[in-house]
């Protein structure tokens, strides 16, 4: 949320920089996340000139450049090329001279002498955006013909009220904050409770006319009073529509608004001074001269202000007249609704909405508004006539408004303040620190917080209507904290606690056990969304119904709890590969989500995806493609730092791998691998074979506790290493021979591996050769010949008997 320092003040006097009050805001929990300066001389605006544009003829080797002769008032021509749709010859433009150093989103550049396409420039004729002194940047700025060449144009934009941009990082929670006045009522909160010289100067509406106006000639009918319980308007006539004020416009723009109209530039002005959204409506434009408040039939078509029709769903609250629906209340406005040069008469709506009602109908048609920003939070139901009131006496002081009627103000059952009581025992014990109970009362106070009642320590408050993030003891005890000040609580030099000896190790501890294994590898660690789009569960291949929508998603792209770490870690290496980083490792944890049979069930995984090269550059070996295997050995060394035993590899059935395995270990599934197929990748934009692993984390960490880690003594007798050459069947696979190899049961075996695999015209067909290695060894003594041989014996006739092996 942007504010203006210069607004800000017209509430608050302080004599405190704004430095100061940046820090003050940060520690109540308006987190001030910069500060810009807006206006005034900028020192580059000196060397930036008015110059007169000679000539302006396209450019001999660019189809979207001009060649410009320039006038900058000392007598020569200027050569300029330049690339805005807009310049043309007589024009008046501003000119950054040769030196001039620009400001840019980057920090600053300098104007340098230059050669475009070969033709030489010497300068830059600029923008808005370019002088800093706006924000259109879609061509030049074309400057008043009666301005003479060479005149700096620090005379132009630098006499302009220097003011300040405060950007406040808002959480949602902070409704009483979303305006100029709240920013303010809290900041005074906290400078009185620190004791620093501020005065809060209160808006002030008791100069609105107190005549009897009359009758309101548009009706107002609220039919849904739950969705609407406070709705007031007024009728204004003879209103002329034409441009703001420059004190006006100023305001809004340092907020990053543009002014339209006095009148609407009025209503926006009013919601980020009080936080009370308000609409204009062209009176005559208002069929049967009513207004009803009320919810419509699904399936209504409704056009809004942005020219596109939509479908109502039932649950929008709707400003209608006697015809048509008009606006989305507290939303959007409709196509006809607004206000035109052309409206004389308007009737002015201010309203307290229900929070979840306009939540609702903002998301369903993904529109989000300043107004549905604050009335889905919680705006204050009782500055709604208020700040009626404040709009229409500007509106009289601008645009020469009549006031036509009495303000009607439909509020059948007010919204009252709330109690919370508070033990004060109870904010010692949370904060930890002892708090003078004189200093918590005057916080509440300072914060509107009225004492009606104290009884042997606990307090009966009253609560303003307009905290809604304040409905407990403990949002009371938050609120203390931060006017007191987090930074006055101090750091204890000593903690004292019990320690409880676990036998099994944390999962934190496994978690960055194997994550510090995985940076090891290369691999860096992704962090995504657990939301993500609906269009995922068939591009996936997720069973239908499966997947945990969002009720009121906040856009398509997070509408569903994600079924796999994979679409997550896929977009990142779409990512990267996108930007020329090709060779991707990346490593997750996190939750997957599903519902099955009506039953919602979430789980933890660990998600590794590995595409592009293996290894990186180097003179000392060539690069390598990263393969199957080399993901496979890297998940297999993570269970095998955890004492995971697996027992057994099957084929995996996912439809979303080309080819795959799972592992198991017992009767659990450990998770799956494989490579990533075709049609997959290409549906998130990955050309390249990329591989991935999705394993069980939550069953994997129950495994590591409940397998020991054992340790022995590395064996001082050398292995000897005997090879195989076995002729066998093409359907044999080198896993049916590594199993086994267990029928054995010899001690003496440690390792097997297949080091070479031969299919080719110089076997019989339907044959195939691998080439198998042996490591025996025994930890108590050096064996001989005769032992390895005996052993190598028992291998061979297992292969004969298992596989019709044949040696080569």
């Amino acid at each position: 949320m942007k504010i203006s320092y210069n607004w800000l003040k017209t509430y608050i006097d302080t004599n405190i920089s704004l430095e100061e009050i940046s820090a003050t805001l940060t520690s109540t929990g308006l987190e001030v996340e910069g500060v810009e300066q807006i206006g005034g001389a900028k020192k580059y605006l000196d060397t930036v000139v008015v110059g007169k544009v000679l000539s302006a003829v396209p450019h001999p080797n660019a189809d979207k450049l001009k060649v410009t002769k320039i006038d900058l008032g000392d007598g020569k021509e200027t050569q300029i090329v330049c690339g805005a749709p807009n310049v043309a010859e007589g024009q008046n433009v501003p000119v950054a001279t040769v030196g001039t150093i620009l400001p840019s989103t980057e920090g600053e550049f300098k104007i340098k002498k230059a050669k475009i396409r070969g033709e030489e420039s010497f300068g830059m004729i600029c923008s808005e955006v370019e002088l800093g002194i706006g924000t259109d940047h879609s061509g030049i700025l074309v400057l008043s013909d009666d301005l003479k060449p060479g005149t700096p144009t620090s005379q132009l934009f630098g006499n302009d009220e220097i003011d300040h941009e405060i950007e406040i990082g808002l959480t949602p929670n902070r409704a009483d904050a979303m305006s100029h006045f709240g920013v303010a009522r809290d900041l005074y909160a906290a400078l009185k409770t620190r004791n620093i010289d501020a005065t809060f100067k209160n808006y002030d509406v008791s100069n609105y006319p107190t005549s009897d106006f009359g009758k309101n000639p548009i009706s107002i009918e609220v039919k849904d009073t739950e969705a609407a319980p406070r709705y007031a308007g007024v009728y204004l006539k003879n209103i002329k529509v034409k441009e703001s004020p420059d004190w006006l416009k100023n305001r809004l723009k340092v907020i990053g608004l543009s002014p339209i109209n006095n009148v609407v530039d009025i209503t926006n002005y009013i919601l980020h001074d009080l936080g009370q959204p308000l609409h204009a409506f062209d009176a005559d434009k208002i069929e049967g001269n009513k207004v009803i408040v009320q919810k419509l039939a699904e399936g209504t078509k409704f056009t809004t202000l942005d020219g596109v029709e939509r479908e109502l769903k039932g649950h929008e609250l709707m400003i209608c007249d006697e015809n048509k629906p008009m606006c989305i209340a507290g939303v959007f406005g409709g196509q006809y609704s607004g206000v035109s040069d052309a409206t004389t008469n308007i009737f002015l709506e201010a309203a307290y909405f229900e929070p979840v009602t306009i939540r609702k109908g903002a998301k369903t048609h993904a529109l989000n508004t300043d107004a549905s920003f604050r009335f889905e939070r919680g705006i204050d139901p009782n500055t709604t006539v208020d700040a009626l009131k404040k709009a229409v006496l500007m509106l009289v002081e601008i645009a020469g408004a009549e006031i036509a009627s009495n303000i009607e103000d439909v509020y059948p059952n007010p919204i009252q303040n709330f109690n919370v009581k508070l033990r004060l025992k109870k904010v010692i014990e949370l904060l930890g620190v002892e708090i003078a109970e004189d200093k918590i009362k005057a916080i509440l106070e300072n914060l509107e917080i009225k004492i009606l009642s104290e009884n042997d320590g606990v307090l009966d408050l009253e609560v303003p209507a307009y905290r809604v993030d304040v409905q407990r003891d403990v949002d009371l005890i938050e609120d203390i904290l931060r006017i007191y000040g987090y930074d006055n609580i101090e750091i204890p030099s000593k903690f004292s606690f019990s320690y409880i000896p676990n036998q099994k190790v944390s999962p934190d501890k496994i978690e960055d056990f194997i994550a510090r294994q995985l940076t090891s590898f290369g691999f860096n660690e992704a962090m995504n969304n657990s939301l993500t789009k609906r269009e995922y569960q068939e591009i996936f291949f997720y069973p239908e119904g499966e997947s945990v929508a969002m009720l009121n998603p906040l856009s398509a792209d997070l509408a569903v709890m994600r079924r796999t770490l994979l679409n997550g870690l896929l977009e990142n290496v779409a990512f990267n590969v996108n930007r020329r980083n090709t060779d991707v490792k990346l490593f997750e944890f996190g939750k997957i989500y599903r519902k099955f049979n009506e039953v919602y069930e979430e789980k933890k995984c660990l998600g590794i995806v590995l595409s592009g090269n293996f290894n990186n550059e180097s003179w000392t070996g060539n690069i390598r493609k990263a393969s199957f295997s080399d993901l496979k050995g890297l998940v297999k060394q993570i269970f095998v730092r955890l004492n995971i035993h697996v027992t057994d590899e099957l084929a995996a059935k996912d439809d979303n791998f080309l080819d795959g395995i799972e592992f198991i270990s017992g009767n659990k599934s450990l998770g799956k691998l494989g490579i990533i197929s075709k049609k997959l990748a290409k549906a998130l934009g990955v050309n390249q074979d990329t591989f991935f692993a999705q394993l069980d984390w939550d069953t994997i960490v129950k495994l590591a506790n409940k397998n020991d880690l054992k340790y022995k003594e590395i064996s001082k007798f050398p292995g000897s290493r005997r090879d195989l050459a076995l002729l066998l069947d093409s359907t044999v696979k080198y896993e049916d021979l590594y199993k086994a190899t267990k029928e054995v049961k010899s001690n003496l075996l440690k390792g097997v591996n297949l080091f070479d695999v031969y299919e080719g015209d110089k076997l019989p067909v339907g044959k195939k050769s691998y080439a198998l290695s042996f490591v025996i060894q025994d930890e108590n003594k050096t064996l001989s010949d005769q032992e390895i041989d005996q052993l190598m014996n028992k291998l061979i006739k297992l292969y004969q008997d298992k596989f019709s092996a044949e040696l080569r």
